[in-house]
């Protein structure tokens, strides 16, 4: 807080005392100095900012399929807001059907608005599609290569690969995020469905997306990450 200088008010002015001329000397005096001498007193704290967190994802983090306020960024919202994480405002920033190389195109953009970390999860749709491992990667190494010239904290959320194009592919895969996080100093969640494995009733029809109850199971094991990532954040 900065000390201010208290002015007194010319209304405050000096009226010639009658009588005595010295102790109207000694009264002026007495005066003088009490008008001239600083106050101090202490201004306000400035209210605290908010801190931004931008959401880069696919559509499980739009929340593909929920009502407004269901799908992952709301939710999570609802979750720091509980739990005493300082002013935070999660940006929801998921295109459903994105890959990793769309993330890495639309990066720039995503971050146009401001940002005081990041979370990164992407890279569902390349193996649904059986993109190259390798290509992910590359995708994802960029990405995070990226906010570490902008001196932002990342939390990735990881992705496992399905069995469907055989234990290569899977293990090529699932190395991706731990690799990546350890290289580039980011927090990990390792699975995006930790919980929901084998609970069909957390799913949509669909089979791939979780439901209301789905993403809050997510949100529970998530959020102490995202306090983790609110921690790292400098301003």
């Amino acid at each position: 807080m900065v000390p201010t200088r208290l002015h007194i008010p010319a209304s405050y002015g000096l009226a010639r005392p009658a009588g005595n001329p010295v102790a109207a000397l000694a009264l002026l005096l007495v005066l003088l100095c009490g008008a001239l001498a600083p106050v101090v007193v202490w201004a306000p704290a400035a209210a605290q900012t908010t801190i931004r967190i931008v959401a880069l994802g696919d559509s499980l983090t739009a929340g593909y399929g929920l009502k407004q306020g269901d799908g992952l960024v709301p939710q999570l919202q609802r979750w720091l807001r509980q739990h005493g994480a300082p002013p935070v405002e999660v940006v929801d920033m998921g295109v459903s059907g994105d890959t990793t190389a769309g993330g890495l195109a639309r990066l720039d953009w995503a971050l146009a608005g401001g940002a005081d970390a990041v979370i990164l999860e992407l890279g569902a749709n390349d193996m649904l599609r059986g993109v190259d491992p390798a290509q992910s990667r590359a995708n994802l190494d960029a990405m995070l290569a990226g906010l570490k010239r902008r001196r932002l904290p990342v939390l990735l959320v990881g992705m496992r690969s399905t069995q469907n194009f055989g234990p290569a592919y899977k293990t090529a895969f699932d190395a991706i995020y731990p690799e990546l996080a350890a290289r580039y100093g980011a927090l990990l969640y390792p699975f995006f469905f930790d919980g929901l494995a084998g609970r069909g009733e957390m799913f949509q029809q669909d089979g791939l997306h979780p439901t209301a109850a789905g993403v809050a199971v997510v949100v529970d094991r998530l959020g102490p990450l995202v306090l983790e990532l609110i921690g790292k954040v400098t301003r």
